[in-house]
């Protein structure tokens, strides 16, 4: 059995795609996966499986999501060797300067093509920062995530690659519960 990590993006967002989060675990249970878990209201599940590709669990869970209940949601699914790595290269989680509440994390399905970086830098507000990596877009934002113009549509659009944005503290938790099942 292989621990994976699933983020849905955008359900349960300004009442839009509404999910419970105990019938989506009966999803994933129903779907024959085992210790499933989730974290708030934001589409987070930690589950284990059968090895088997993320791509094959992305579209395996995204049908199931369209059948149960109605409307497609991107599904991106990590292991967690891959979370850990990306969370260990997060260049603001150390820095004492940064506040933990204004660091996010875009977690890209595949990586980028060609890059254009000066475009997301177009987009910054002042004192915000961002790292870019084949994972990942590590931002930090100290106006706050809802003011930033670096937004998850926006780098999806920009690097042509499907992703979901967390806040450090839900991928710290994320984190710990799959290395705990």
């Amino acid at each position: 059995m292989q621990t994976y990590i699933s983020l849905l993006r955008g359900i349960n967002v300004s009442g839009q795609k509404i999910i419970k989060m105990a019938a989506l675990k009966k999803m994933y249970e129903d779907l024959k996966f085992m210790n499933v878990q989730t974290y708030i209201q934001s589409g987070n599940v930690v589950f284990q499986a059968s090895e088997t590709t993320k791509e094959e669990l992305e579209t395996l869970i995204s049908n199931q999501i369209k059948s149960d209940f109605g409307f497609e949601v991107p599904v991106l699914v990590l292991d967690t060797k891959e979370l850990k790595e990306i969370m260990e290269q997060n260049p603001f989680a150390l820095d004492q300067n940064k506040n933990s509440s204004s660091i996010y994390i875009t977690f890209l399905s595949s990586k980028p093509g060609q890059i254009d970086q000066e475009i997301l830098r177009q987009k910054q507000v002042i004192g915000e920062e961002f790292i870019l990596t084949e994972k990942a877009v590590y931002l930090y934002c100290p106006n706050g995530y809802g003011k930033t113009k670096l937004t998850n549509t926006f780098i999806e659009n920009r690097l042509q690659v499907r992703a979901t944005t967390r806040n450090l503290k839900t991928t710290n938790e994320l984190l710990r519960i799959a290395e705990n099942l």
